[in-house]
């Protein structure tokens, strides 16, 4: 009885540890660059750069849901990867936990590698096809735990119904699974390990609109299961509103506003953002020839006050404050015409 309850004290008190760390961030991404060289002439030298991400710094606490939206080729995949390790970095820093993550912190094994993972947006390569679902799954585990054969296949059936499949799918292989399976398999994958966040790269893009909300849902449950946070990389303002608490806008390899859910869709203030708020699809038929309307007049404006937003090389500015949540890429004489800016 005694141990019963000193384990039921133990647990209580890292339950309410958990709890008051929640809000501390545990990852912090500094000035983060990633450029690609172009390469030309006789001797192949390096010509140019591509600024796939060009200066960007984030956190991200315990729990919460980051959405990183932006058309392709913004740069927004890239951070993902930069951020799991498949992109190597040109400058700035990632910290996790307080320290900076290095190579060292990268290997195999590492705590960095099991507390960070990632799902892809095509499931079907990112699923060795020789491979059972057993292995595929197994895999990360055996990184980090040495289970028995039957604790492993205990493990992944349990994973298999968390994302609402059948015990008995351990034995298939990747491509007997529809796409919306398949990309189920890629989340029970992700958390095997029980990690702290999970960066999911376009992971319904693919997926008929149906299976798009039962993916998206099965993820806020494992979400609210595990207290998991994710960095939900996307091209759709529709679909990362549904999931996300704090929004990173990106164009150019920069961010151009970021701020909290009712920051980007009640007071969006850069122009790239409204443009891409007046391209979410409106359900309403009877309101088509007016959101058709918003569209082009918002598309007017920016053409005409584009250098507003952007330096004479075509370089988004530095964000500036508005509020405590929510800051631009604008000018400051704008800032200042327009009253506003954080103090």
């Amino acid at each position: 009885m005694r141990n019963y309850s000193f384990n039921l004290e133990f647990e209580l008190l890292n339950i309410l540890e958990g709890r008051k760390n929640r809000n501390m961030s545990f990852i912090e991404v500094k000035d983060l660059k990633v450029h690609y060289p172009i390469r030309g002439g006789f001797f192949n030298k390096v010509i140019d750069h591509v600024y796939a991400v060009d200066g960007v710094s984030l956190t991200i606490e315990e729990g919460k849901t980051y959405g990183l939206v932006g058309e392709s080729g913004s740069g927004k995949s890239t951070i993902g990867k930069a951020i799991i390790g498949l992109e190597k970095i040109k400058s700035g820093k990632i910290i996790y936990e307080g320290k900076e993550i290095d190579r060292k912190f990268r290997n195999r094994r590492s705590e960095y590698n099991r507390n960070v993972q990632m799902i892809f947006q095509d499931s079907l390569s990112s699923l060795n096809p020789k491979k059972r679902v057993l292995d595929l799954i197994s895999e990360p585990l055996r990184n980090f735990e040495n289970l028995t054969s039957d604790e492993e296949k205990r493990k992944v059936s349990e994973l298999l119904e968390i994302v609402g499949m059948n015990r008995e799918d351990i034995y298939k292989y990747p491509h007997e699974f529809s796409g919306g399976q398949r990309q189920r398999l890629g989340i029970a994958r992700a958390v095997a390990t029980k990690p702290k966040l999970i960066i999911a790269d376009e992971p319904v893009s693919a997926l008929d609109l149906s299976v798009q909300a039962q993916v998206l849902n099965y993820m806020k449950d494992i979400q609210e299961q595990f207290g998991l946070s994710y960095l939900f990389i996307s091209h759709d303002l529709g679909v990362v509103k549904h999931m996300c608490d704090y929004m990173f806008i990106m164009y150019r390899g920069r961010f151009v506003e970021t701020g909290t859910k009712n920051d980007i869709y009640k007071n969006p203030e850069h122009f790239y953002t409204k443009r891409l708020i007046a391209a979410i699809p409106e359900v309403h038929p009877e309101k088509r020839l007016e959101n058709k309307k918003r569209r082009l007049e918002i598309e007017k404006e920016y053409l005409k006050n584009e250098k507003k937003y952007y330096d004479e090389n075509g370089r988004v500015f530095d964000l500036k404050k508005l509020t405590d949540t929510h800051f631009v890429a604008i000018k400051d004489e704008i800032m200042q015409n327009n009253g506003k800016g954080g103090k």
